[in-house]
């Protein structure tokens, strides 16, 4: 009896439908809770690509999602406590374009090494923000200088590796005295901001896979359309655990594929 062989086709069609749920998925969480790079990441990684790679065509394969969602909000964003709105943009420009340098500076193996610990800080840093974080609109503590400097790191970090940058600037922008429906609207497009710059730069780059850049991000467009129409219905904090263990089996398994 001859055994069936599968060809390379079928392996491709298989893998890009694969990916394009990851989009529609990634895209969804994005639209709910935030964390979908997490999605994207691991999908990356488990299609064959390095991390770094990976990284890179997860950002721009992400980025129209985040305009969308900027934009959306666009009306409620804000300056915080003695820095205006612009001030906030320009930083986050400047910054995901050093984040974003630095990266392609790194080399494909160091990064390689380095991912798994900026996977469990991400998550550790989505935990935080879905289930530890005190959030109070009172007086701002953090003065202008400091929240400054602030959003500078994140953006920077926004640019290098991204992942957990909403629960920062969230943090940051309520503590600088925003709102908190302001500084997520604010952060929707400072985080668009950041990764315009980062993809400006990531596309004159031989490590971005169009291909998978282009199915995963049309699937995070149709999630992200479908998760926005689901806000009222999905369980959150459901979601958010769903989120963390994604991020925590990344972690593991990139540690695994390391040793």
């Amino acid at each position: 009896m001859r055994s069936r062989v599968r060809s390379p086709s079928a392996s491709t069609n298989s893998l890009l439908v694969l990916l394009f749920l990851a989009g529609v998925c990634a895209g969804a969480v994005n639209a709910l809770a935030g964390g979908g790079s997490f999605v994207t990441l691991a999908m990356l990684v488990l299609a064959g690509l390095d991390p770094r790679a990976a990284n890179i065509t997860s950002t721009i394969a992400l980025f129209p999602g985040q305009v969308a969602t900027g934009y959306a909000g666009r009306r409620m964003a804000s300056g915080a406590e003695g820095l205006s709105f612009q001030a906030l943009l320009l930083i986050s420009l400047g910054g995901g374009a050093v984040g974003a340098l630095l990266l392609l500076a790194t080399p494909p193996a160091f990064f390689g090494g380095l991912v798994p610990w900026l996977v469990l800080f991400a998550t550790g840093v989505f935990f935080w923000g879905s289930f530890l974080r005190q959030t109070s609109e009172g007086a701002p503590v953090l003065g202008r200088r400091a929240a400054a400097a602030a959003q500078l790191a994140i953006a920077i970090y926004g640019g290098y590796f991204g992942g957990g940058i909403g629960f920062l600037m969230l943090a940051v922008l309520t503590i600088a005295g925003q709102a908190v429906r302001s500084a997520a609207a604010t952060k929707n497009v400072l985080a668009a901001a950041m990764n315009a710059s980062a993809v400006a730069i990531f596309v004159l780059s031989r490590d971005v896979h169009w291909r998978h850049a282009a199915v995963l991000g049309g699937g995070a467009i149709v999630g992200g359309l479908g998760g926005a129409g689901l806000l009222t219905r999905v369980n959150e904090r459901a979601l958010r655990i769903g989120v963390v263990a994604v991020g925590v089996a990344l972690t593991v398994g990139l540690f695994l594929r390391g040793s």
